[in-house]
């Protein structure tokens, strides 16, 4: 797919990132740069049916979340289908009934297309300060390690 040549460029890291636009449950939007101003996001773009996101990726990012305090996790779960995800379709990956990080709806896969997804899961380190620090795909061990690397780089 080609870039939309009105999509920011996000490899400029003079681009500041304005809005992530998403749904809560409730279909509310959230403009997730609004609702985390000043903290260091790791967004992770996933899907459901994604089993290397739901077998490694959410567990990889909730660790994260675990060991460095400032940084504020978001999941959002991108909906390839035409079938309106529900919090219940949502929280039945996790064993327990409580989501462990906040997740948000990407219903016609917006956020997915902006930020040029190859896949799923789709990381996304943003500094503090609203810059799209690096975009990292996949699930595996070297997907994890350049991520963490990155984490490590930005929060130290």
């Amino acid at each position: 797919m080609k870039p939309d040549k009105e999509a920011p460029d996000f490899a400029n890291k003079e681009t500041k990132i304005a809005s992530i636009k998403v749904q809560d449950f409730n279909s509310t939007e959230i403009n997730l740069m609004e609702e985390y101003k000043g903290k260091p996001l790791l967004i992770i773009i996933y899907n459901n049916q994604c089993l290397g996101c739901t077998g490694r990726a959410i567990p990889f990012a909730y660790q994260c979340q675990q060991k460095f305090e400032t940084l504020q996790v978001i999941g959002i779960h991108s909906n390839f289908s035409k079938n309106r995800t529900t919090e219940e379709d949502v929280k039945s990956i996790f064993t327990i009934n409580k989501l462990p990080f906040p997740i948000y709806l990407d219903e016609e896969h917006k956020v997915y297309d902006l930020f040029q997804s190859e896949g799923t899961p789709q990381w996304l380190l943003i500094t503090a300060d609203g810059h799209l620090s690096r975009s990292i795909f996949g699930s595996q061990e070297g997907s994890q390690n350049r991520l963490m690397y990155a984490l490590e780089e930005l929060l130290a």
